[in-house]
């Protein structure tokens, strides 16, 4: 399965002069928030591929206008083709904004989603807008991770944790793949394609 993962700044080469070869042979669309509400409804027409996201700290705007024909997976399990992917998305609270959460919030979040996992009997992809807690995270209160997203990697052991909100420029030492006791974590920025063995063909 070939994933196209999404985050915090859109990328002109994806639609500019309204080529579909571009999305050629993707699978899923994967969000991890920042992104305009706009770019992704305008994705929808170049793919047939599911558009999943979860909210930014800076998307307060999609209570009124979401992304239209994608899917929201915050506080869900979405499945597709045998890929499980729970959605939580938001920052660390560092000020009064939209989607902002302190840790044990996000842990609260986590806990209540206990009987979905347990019926789905875990997760492949954790979609998130944040890091987990010193895994790609940054120093400053905003960027700071989410320990909450490490007890779920070292319980579920998913194939994957994919996010964003830690920009490509705001760290010389920027790592796009890191892995985390064999979970592959993702920095989503701008775009980057996943591919991952499709459940079904097994």
């Amino acid at each position: 399965m070939k994933i196209l993962l999404l985050a915090d700044e859109p990328v002109p080469a994806l639609w500019e002069h309204l080529d579909r070869r571009r999305l050629e042979g993707i699978d899923l669309v994967l969000s991890c928030g920042d992104l305009p509400a706009a770019y992704l409804s305008f994705l929808t027409c170049f793919t047939h591929a599911p558009i999943l996201y979860v909210h930014g700290n800076h998307d307060g705007k999609y209570e009124k206008e979401p992304p239209e024909g994608c899917i929201c997976i915050e506080d869900r399990i979405y499945v597709h083709d045998g890929i499980r992917i729970l959605g939580l998305g938001g920052s660390m609270r560092y000020n009064r904004g939209p989607h902002q959460y302190t840790d044990r919030q996000m842990r609260m979040r986590a806990l209540r989603m206990s009987l979905s996992l347990l019926r789905h009997r875990g997760f492949d992809i954790l979609l998130t807008h944040s890091p987990a807690l010193g895994v790609g995270d940054d120093t400053d209160r905003a960027h700071t991770g989410f320990a909450a997203f490490l007890r779920l990697m070292d319980r579920y052991h998913p194939r994957a944790m994919v996010h964003g909100h830690v920009h490509a420029s705001y760290r010389y030492d920027f790592k796009r793949v890191r892995d985390y006791h064999g979970t592959q974590v993702i920095n989503a920025f701008g775009s980057y394609v996943l591919e991952i063995e499709d459940k079904k063909k097994k």
